[in-house]
Order: C-alpha cells, then sequence, then structure tokens
C-alpha cells in the first residue's frame, strides 16, 4: 500500500454511469478514495452505505468520496441504485487503479483488500486505513479529513 506523505497517483476509470473520471477532478479538494472487495455483499454494502449516510459530513468538509472495486460497470450501477449512493464507484475491471495504490490481496490472495486513503487538498495521502471491517473505514476517514482541516 501507499504510505502516507505519498501523492496520491493519477489515475482514470469508468464510473457507475459509464463516464470517464479522472484523478484530476480531484484537484484542490480533499478526497476520501476507497478500495473494497465485491459489490452486493454483506460487508461491502456496509461499508458503502455507511459512506452513503456519512455522505454529507464528507461534503461538509469539502470531500469527494470514491469507491473502487474490479466489479464491472453493470455491477456498479446495479449495486449504486439498490443502495442509493450518491458518490462515484469506479470499474477497475483491470486493476490499474489497485496497482497504483499497491491494493493487495487478503484472504490466501482470493479478494482485493479493503484500503482507505485519505487524501488533502494537496494531493497528499494524510491517512491509510486498512480493516477487514467496512463500517470502520468511514468513522476513520471522517476523523483524520476533520483532524488535518483543524491543522491548516
Amino acid at each position: 500500500m501507499l504510505k502516507i506523505g505519498s501523492s496520491m497517483p493519477a489515475f482514470e476509470g469508468v464510473d457507475q454511469h459509464g463516464n470517464t473520471f479522472d484523478s484530476a477532478q480531484l484537484k484542490g479538494q480533499p478526497a476520501v478514495v476507497y478500495f473494497y472487495p465485491k459489490d452486493h455483499t454483506p460487508g461491502c454494502t456496509a461499508e458503502a452505505c455507511g459512506f452513503r449516510d456519512a455522505y454529507e459530513d464528507f461534503t461538509a468538509l469539502g470531500a469527494q468520496v470514491v469507491g473502487v472495486s474490479a466489479d464491472s460497470v453493470k455491477s456498479h450501477q446495479r449495486f449504486a441504485q439498490r443502495h442509493d449512493l450518491p458518490f462515484i464507484l469506479l470499474a477497475d475491471t483491470d486493476k490499474s487503479i489497485h496497482k497504483k495504490f499497491r491494493v493487495g490481496k487478503q484472504f490466501f490472495g482470493l479478494l482485493n483488500k479493503r484500503l482507505t486513503y485519505v487524501i488533502d487538498a494537496s494531493g497528499q495521502i494524510i491517512q491509510v486505513y486498512e480493516n477487514l471491517l467496512g463500517t470502520p473505514h468511514i468513522k476513520e476517514a471522517l476523523r483524520s479529513l476533520k483532524k488535518n482541516k483543524m491543522a491548516s
């Protein structure tokens, strides 16, 4: 995984609406880029719904939320619609974004790791959080953004 203090790598992906998303769109604002193993699974659904439920807290801090998994655009469409997800989900089917962020595998190489990066407005990684459970990621990301805002 990338370390705190590293610059966010440039990346591109296709979102749940079929639009190309370029990481340059995050320039000048804080962001949370979270990687999760699979749409429609209990842990990933709880995590996505947690980000959804706290979405106004993230936007109040000026932060953009971006979820990334290796699922298809079509899977992301269904997942976002079913759970009313207001943020971007990127389909990283070739795992190029995973590679740039150095997101490895877990469970004997069967699943991609659950990993959250918090990035400040200058594009620097200020928090890296890894936990098998999805719901603590939301609390940790918000805490990190608030702490960073208070420090600036």
